[in-house]
């Protein structure tokens, strides 16, 4: 009797590891039916504020254009009077451009223009967001903006934010600027992957890439890396790893206390007058 109980305990753990098995790899074959679902979180019309000038007095004109692949794209052109610099901002994975009206309002303070524009799937930009399709709306996003007479084609500054960092990353391999901006940057979505799930080897299997590691090694104009270092959702430690990786000229700036979504907030002055520093040294050159 005695030598049937390490049997049974045998059997007992070797029943709990086909469990963990079998869970694992129901939750990969999840991970990779609904992929897109998990990255992606559009705010679609008419979810938002879309009255800027009423609510924030920022006077925003309304511009369509469309993309390589024909998806009709929606946007918001500031203009500033007194800037030749243009921001293209490519934005993060949740919400639309209405969510970012009180951040744009300040960034107006710098005298620049700003255009910020919808990915696919969100805000009145038709379509549905996929990787690819990301780097095709920026692409296009910039071929708009050189449309406009009123803005200096030499000027142009591409700005990242979360998820929006590896679209102007890539946009910055493919298309000129005078600087680029990145804030709560990350390397690879696979290193992404193993930090909302390290106990579950989902970076194995995911398709999409975002792998600004590899490319911003290859891109060559002044670099401003912005970054909460209690940021709770894009570990501080990747957007460090990501700076580490750029080439001169480059300069990070760390919010202490700072987490995701509140870096302007919590940065106060000092991220604007960061940001509009970095802006005069690119502009004057």
């Amino acid at each position: 009797m005695c030598q049937n109980v390490p049997r049974k305990l045998l059997h007992f753990f070797r029943q709990i590891l086909i469990a963990a098995i079998a869970t694992i790899i129901i939750w990969m074959l999840l991970v990779f039916a609904i992929e897109n679902k998990m990255i992606y979180f559009p705010a679609k019309y008419p979810e938002g504020n879309w009255q800027p000038m009423e609510t924030y007095g920022v006077k925003a004109e309304d511009c369509y254009f469309k993309t390589e692949d024909s998806v009709q794209l929606h946007g918001w052109f500031v203009h500033s009077d007194s800037s030749a610099v243009t921001m293209l901002w490519c934005d993060g994975n949740a919400g639309n451009i209405t969510h970012r009206l009180d951040n744009i309002k300040r960034l107006l303070d710098l005298k620049i223009n700003i255009f910020i524009f919808d990915y696919r799937g969100y805000g009145r930009s038709e379509g549905e967001p996929d990787e690819e399709g990301l780097y095709l709306d920026a692409k296009a996003a910039y071929g708009y903006l050189l449309t406009r007479k009123e803005i200096d084609p030499e000027k142009i500054v591409f700005f990242g934010r979360s998820l929006g960092t590896a679209v102007a990353v890539d946009l910055a391999l493919h298309r000129k600027c005078i600087g680029l901006i990145l804030e709560s940057a990350f390397t690879t979505a696979k290193d992404m992957a193993k930090e909302i799930m390290p106990f579950i080897p989902a970076h194995l299997i995911i398709k999409s890439k975002f792998d600004s590691f590899s490319k911003i090694k290859n891109i060559h104009v002044p670099l401003l890396v912005i970054h909460g270092n209690e940021d709770d959702t894009i570990p501080f430690e990747l957007g460090k790893k990501l700076f580490e990786a750029a080439n001169e000229p480059k300069y990070f700036y760390e919010i202490p206390g700072a987490s995701h979504n509140d870096t302007y907030g919590v940065g106060g002055s000092e991220y604007f007058r960061r940001i509009g520093e970095f802006l005069k040294s690119i502009s004057n050159k």
